[in-house]
């Protein structure tokens, strides 16, 4: 079931703490979808009924410091969480939509704690493990499991991005996080692919035209 609610604007209202209020329910959200390079994170997270949901919210909307000290709270007052990732060469063999659901999937199925209900940020799912389930568009201002979940997709996968850009500085990851900035397009461009790219994605205009340069180019240039 896909439900449309009328989404809050940020630090008006506290969210809603539960869609069933007589069962474990874990939200699930994910990060990275649109991005050019990299992983696309999911976490699936159950909050205890009294937790202190005041600054939860869409992680979009947070700054990366509130989102991190959020983290810390999140990862020690929930009653379970979990973070799942699918690989750019997973993506590009299944798509991003099939990936992101299956790194939900996968970040469910690993917490410690089933949930008898999943709440989930956007309109695709797909049935897991006979569990009941809605869609929530924009559902990670609205919920705080989706909300708490979309914070910790968000904070692992910048740990992982800005971990990468060590080995692959030249297109700035630990700032743009694989998102399709000017700058990372212009560097892809300049230095063509990595192996984190995802390859299914249009990296840049007219991207079949150009001769990327080897491997080889790349690492030379990269430190």
């Amino acid at each position: 079931m896909i439900i449309f609610v009328l989404h809050h604007s940020p630090n008006t209202i506290m969210l809603t703490r539960k869609y069933y209020q007589d069962r474990p329910e874990a939200g699930c959200d994910e990060a990275g979808r649109g991005c050019l390079a990299g992983p696309v994170f999911a976490a699936a997270v159950i909050l205890p009924d009294d937790f202190p949901g005041e600054e939860l919210n869409d992680s979009k909307q947070l700054s990366a410091k509130i989102r991190e000290s959020l983290r810390v709270i999140i990862e020690r007052e929930a009653i379970a969480w979990a973070v799942a990732y699918v690989d750019n060469e997973e993506i590009d063999r299944v798509n991003i939509l099939n990936a992101s659901i299956t790194a939900m999937q996968r970040a469910v199925g690993m917490l410690p704690v089933e949930p008898k209900h999943i709440l989930v940020d956007g309109n695709r799912f797909t049935p897991y493990k006979g569990i009941e389930h809605h869609c929530i568009v924009r559902g990670d201002g609205i919920y705080m499991s989706i909300a708490a979940a979309s914070i910790l997709a968000k904070t692992h996968r910048d740990e992982y991005m800005t971990a990468l850009h060590a080995d692959f500085p030249c297109y700035d990851w630990a700032r743009n996080k694989g998102y399709p900035t000017v700058f990372h397009r212009e560097q892809l461009r300049k230095y063509g692919p990595s192996p984190f790219h995802r390859r299914s994605f249009r990296l840049i205009d007219a991207q079949l035209k150009i001769a990327f340069p080897s491997a080889s180019s790349l690492e030379s240039n990269s430190h």
